[in-house]
């Protein structure tokens, strides 16, 4: 619109900055042509079944690579939400296929994260919907591999009966 402007005759800077910061007595007497408005707010119209289905195919893409796997799990830890199983599972097969197993259980920590004060309810049954795909890629849980617990983690003394 700029250039449109610079050659149609707008050559002096005053004229160039009404066209984009036209004051009110320009617009109330019709001498603006154009006028730059920019949305501020981006409402989505995409239901939770299109989303799911955004990101599942995404991840299902066969000439995924591994900076597109982590930057469509860095935009799914960005958003308020916890992924669907089904999102996850095919996640966890788009890290097999770009051969990152340290991905995988990352990303299962982060899962697990994201559920926040819910994890007792939520992250078992995310556990137990993927649990299939785990089991075929041979991906363990974070759990099974001892992250969830400090690395030097000894039972205490007072704990042993």
């Amino acid at each position: 619109m700029f250039r449109n402007a610079m050659l149609s005759g707008f050559s002096s800077v005053r004229n160039v900055k009404n066209l984009f910061f036209p004051s009110l007595a320009n617009i109330k007497q019709g001498r603006v042509s154009a006028v730059c408005i920019r949305s501020m707010s981006k409402h989505s119209s995409e239901t939770e079944e299109e989303f799911d289905a955004r990101y599942e195919a995404y991840f299902n893409r066969s000439d995924i690579d591994g900076w597109d796997v982590r930057k469509a799990m860095n935009d799914l830890q960005g958003m308020d939400l916890v992924p669907e199983p089904k999102i996850i599972s095919a996640a966890l097969k788009a890290c097999r296929r770009v051969n990152d197993y340290a991905l995988a259980v990352r990303f299962l920590e982060a899962v697990k994260d994201k559920c926040g004060n819910r994890v007792k309810e939520i992250y078992p049954y995310i556990i137990q919907e993927v649990r299939p795909i785990l089991d075929e890629l041979g991906v363990n849980t974070p759990e099974e591999m001892g992250y969830d617990k400090p690395e030097l983690y000894l039972e205490s003394v007072y704990d042993i009966h």
